[in-house]
């Protein structure tokens, strides 16, 4: 009888134990779970970042887990969307700043023109000035619609293949009279033959930028060498200049949009023309780079994966 009691009282000890590790447990738990809940809460009103530490296993780890998982990817989304509005906000501040000039320009040269309009001479010499400032602000306004498009993706490029040199050629025809008033050089060089599967008005425009960048930073007498080059993985395209090259704190910053040297002498440019060329390049599965030397020239180089098979 006595070992039956023995036995009992030793059964009601354990199940006493088993309850107390039972109830510790579950306060455990629920001490988590407020934590947690805290956390979230603290989280959904932006006090805090991260996620929720948890040193148990089972249902409660992959719960945790998963909400850790959700919260990374808030995060990731938050940052993006706060990039985006950082962006949106220099980018307009940009186009602001940009169009500043221009049109206090037109309000001088207006003025000019009102007090002067019996002066023939003085009307056609600020006209001609208002003229080239309208054109700033058209090209200013053309270029940003189409980087819009690019970003937005709401580009379809309407690829076909085209012959290189036929292409190239007519891109030098476009700034042929502007290179012989400024005494330079546009100059060819490639197989007459190649091939490359382009949609031809975009990379126009994108090499097009280049040849007139090239322009804008030679000098009389000096050339502008377009050369291609094909194997049977890659097309290569160059625009390559003998002109003042680019300062090698700059060579990082040419391809940001609005991007403008303290070294440049260019008060003209407004910055779009090399990151539209450069998208454009990268709409088309490309790859652009550069390499200069100051007082020597640069080269931008071209890269167009051939698809196999």
């Amino acid at each position: 009888m006595n070992w039956l009691v023995l036995l009992l009282s030793c059964a009601l000890c354990g199940m006493t134990i088993a309850f107390g590790l039972t109830v510790r447990r579950l306060r455990e738990q629920e001490r988590s779970m407020e934590e947690a809940a805290h956390r979230i809460a603290e989280y959904i009103l932006d006090q805090r970042k991260g996620g929720i530490e948890c040193n148990e296993e089972g249902a409660m780890y992959h719960l945790f887990h998963e909400v850790n998982s959700l919260v990374t990817i808030a995060d990731a989304h938050a940052d993006s969307e706060r990039q985006a509005k950082e962006f949106l906000r220099d980018t307009i501040s940009d186009i602001s700043h940009q169009l500043k000039t221009p049109i206090a320009a037109l309000n001088i040269y207006n003025g000019i023109l009102q007090q002067e309009a019996a002066d023939t001479a003085t009307v056609q010499e600020f006209t001609a000035l208002s003229e080239q400032e309208l054109d700033r602000i058209e090209s200013l306004v053309q270029s940003l619609l189409k980087m819009a498009r690019l970003d937005a993706g709401a580009i379809t490029l309407e690829q076909s293949p085209e012959n290189l040199s036929e292409l190239l050629e007519h891109i030098r025809g476009q700034y042929s009279f502007r290179a012989e008033q400024e005494g330079k050089e546009i100059d060819l060089e490639g197989d007459e033959q190649a091939i490359l599967l382009c949609d031809r008005t975009w990379l126009t425009e994108a090499i097009g930028n280049l040849v007139k960048n090239a322009l804008d930073h030679t000098e009389q007498g000096d050339r502008i060498l377009v050369r291609w080059q094909q194997s049977p993985c890659l097309t290569q395209i160059t625009v390559e200049d003998t002109g003042s090259g680019i300062h090698p704190e700059d060579l990082y910053h040419i391809f940001k949009r609005f991007y403008r040297s303290r070294f440049s002498k260019d008060t003209q440019g407004i910055g779009l023309g090399l990151p539209l060329a450069k998208s454009i390049i990268e709409a088309h599965r490309g790859s652009i780079e550069v390499h200069s030397e100051l007082g020597h020239g640069t080269t931008f180089i071209i890269n167009f994966p051939i698809k196999m098979g």
